[in-house]
């Protein structure tokens, strides 16, 4: 067996007796971060029937994704780094999810491009969780306009994400945006990564993003 899917077998036993743990039943998806990676090593996953892939660049992902996902229905793509609004048509081309809104002016644009493309395109937003000066994402005390505002756009909000503090213990802020994604009454909840994802799921994660994990450690 491939590497890469018997990391990914790992994963999901690990999840499983987390959620037997916690007796939840409803399983996360795994969001397989193949950024920087190259389809050589991505493949194996995608012949063993893993859906759900996570790039950071668009012009990357429609040169290594364009062709085989024409070819393989059940290949999802997840747009998990920031969007920049100058890309957002070629984005609505490829990524079937976007976890990075977080301003009017992208989710103006994003609303156009999906409406031109006739796409059905899932959207999270990011939350500034810690009020990092440095990363994105809206801002707490911003975010319930927000919504709203993308509500009028007609955009399908699915749910919110989050990068907590790199240097502190996630606990506090998954447990913050969760109480956050249930005031909003959505969905699903994207948090996560391969350090913290059994710790995100314990606060209600349903989408968490491995990369190193899986695929091992870049470069």
């Amino acid at each position: 067996m491939n590497n890469s899917v018997e990391n990914l077998n790992n994963i999901k036993n690990k999840i499983k007796l987390k959620l037997n743990n916690l007796k939840k039943d409803k399983v996360p998806k795994i969001i397989a971060v193949s950024k920087t990676f190259s389809m050589d090593k991505i493949l194996p996953l995608v012949d063993y029937g893993h859906s759900d892939f996570g790039e950071n660049k668009v012009q990357e992902t429609l040169d290594k994704w364009s062709e085989i996902k024409s070819k393989r229905d059940h290949i999802k793509l997840h747009l998990i780094g920031k969007l920049q609004s100058n890309k957002v048509k070629f984005a609505v081309k490829i990524f079937d999810y976007i976890h990075s809104v977080d301003s009017e002016k992208l989710a103006r644009k994003i609303a156009d491009e999906i409406k031109k493309n006739q796409r059905q395109i899932k959207i999270f937003i990011q939350v500034n969780i810690g009020s990092e000066d440095q990363k994105a994402g809206i801002e707490i005390n911003d975010l319930e306009s927000f919504y709203d505002y993308c509500l009028e756009l007609n955009l399908d909000v699915i749910g919110l994400m989050c990068i907590p503090p790199i240097d502190q213990n996630p606990e506090q802020y998954f447990s913050k945006i969760r109480s956050l994604n249930e005031k909003l009454k959505l969905p699903e909840l994207s948090m996560g990564m391969s350090a913290d994802y059994l710790k995100a799921i314990e606060y209600s994660s349903t989408f968490v993003r491995i990369g190193s994990n899986i695929f091992g450690k870049r470069g």
